[in-house]
């Protein structure tokens, strides 16, 4: 059930990236959030998951031992290495595959309106195969460093949002700002796409979090309840900062700001109480609002403030993980500096730290190497024209009654 709900998120990310480009780059939007959770599929059936959580390798990255599920079957049970009783090795193996593909999903709004679709999709193989693969290893593997430093991540802040938001921040460094940037209004060309993506997100998050329990037990619900507290609460605040920066709030900033208070929770949702998660929430709302518009008024153009919203929660999040973690919710998890643990917040700090540093290192080196063999950005006419017709070939919308 959860698998099938973190597989939701993929399609419903674009919706919630197509809303918000213009009309002239909704449909192909769509079409890169849907086309990365197919190649990504082959990519961690091929090498993805024996890389980064097959049961053995060393502290930095698996091995081939699991190659195309060689080894991996319906009857293995992995309750000795990943506390998962009566989840056999398969259903891991799907229930990753999820969380391998919306990742590099989320990076598609750095580079929105102005991204080649061949390179796009090159780029996003090699950071799954040199980012995803090695942080999921380090954070998740049971001999992974980062999991045997101490650093605790329910269901992914630092392999997620925080891979994909400090590589968003690589892309637009990268690839510079849109053709007449300035002289966009910024405004989302389907207010309802927007919404109905932020809902299935929210939706299928539950999946995500809650489903990282690894069984449907008491975590599961907690996680499950402090998810929805913290959408809830991001949501709220970052309706109070726009009523008081721009005036009135939008539907868009509210479903921008749910989205933040979900990143904000992933990684302490197995570990901390209702009253925790709603102040997450109310944090990651404000901080990801006032990152998002301190950007506006630099030449950094991440199209969808990517960095923002997962890159600034995420980091949040993470951080947040070693204050509020507490064990009377979860016995296996650990205590943070709230609760009498300071070290656990250094800890925390610690695997931020290495990973914002690997990922955009590695991100931006990728995305150099990528662009010296093909071309990165569309031509400015391409661009002009708008990427559902110069790389699609189709429109979101047309008149099919119309002879040409």
């Amino acid at each position: 059930m959860a698998t099938g709900l973190v597989m939701l998120m993929t399609p419903a990310l674009g919706f919630f990236y197509g809303g918000l480009v213009r009309k002239k780059n909704l449909s192909n939007t769509i079409m890169q959030c849907f086309a990365v959770l197919a190649v990504i599929g082959l990519v961690w059936t091929g090498w993805g998951y024996s890389l980064a959580l097959g049961t053995t390798g060393n502290a930095y990255i698996g091995n081939f031992d699991k190659v195309l599920l060689n080894n991996v079957n319906v009857t293995s049970v992995l309750s000795a290495q990943y506390n998962a009783p009566g989840i056999t090795e398969m259903l891991y193996y799907a229930f990753e595959l999820m969380f391998a593909a919306i990742t590099p999903a989320l990076i598609v709004g750095a580079f929105a309106e102005r991204i080649k679709f061949r390179s796009l999709l090159i780029f996003l193989v090699l950071w799954s195969t040199f980012v995803y693969l090695p942080v999921a290893h380090w954070v998740w593997n049971p001999s992974g460093w980062i999991k045997t430093l101490g650093a605790i991540d329910f269901a992914g802040g630092t392999v997620v949002h925080i891979t994909a938001g400090v590589t968003a921040l690589a892309a637009a460094i990268v690839l510079g700002p849109r053709i007449k940037r300035e002289k966009i209004a910024g405004k989302p060309s389907n207010v309802p796409y927007v919404i109905l993506g932020s809902a299935l997100l929210w939706f299928g998050w539950f999946g995500f979090n809650a489903g990282s329990a690894l069984s449907a037990n008491a975590i599961a619900v907690s996680a499950f309840v402090v998810t929805n507290l913290s959408a809830s609460a991001a949501a709220v605040s970052w309706m109070i900062v726009d009523a008081i920066l721009k005036g009135k709030p939008s539907a868009t900033g509210i479903a921008i700001g749910a989205v933040a208070g979900l990143v904000a929770i992933t990684p302490a949702s197995g570990y901390v109480t209702p009253a925790s998660a709603i102040i997450i929430g109310l944090v990651a709302g404000v901080i990801s609002n006032l990152v998002s518009t301190w950007r506006t008024r630099t030449r950094l153009d991440d199209t969808l403030d990517v960095f923002a919203c997962h890159g600034v929660s995420g980091i949040w999040g993470s951080l947040a993980t070693g204050l509020f973690a507490t064990v009377t919710v979860n016995a296996a998890g650990t205590n943070g500096l709230f609760y009498g643990n300071p070290k656990q917040l250094l800890i925390q700090t610690e695997a931020v730290l290495a990973v914002v540093a690997f990922a955009f290192t590695v991100s931006f080196v990728l995305l150099k190497i990528v662009n010296r063999f093909s071309k990165l950005r569309v031509t400015p006419e391409e661009e002009e024209k708008g990427l559902d017709l110069s790389q699609s070939g189709e429109e979101a919308e047309s008149d099919a009654d119309t002879i040409p």
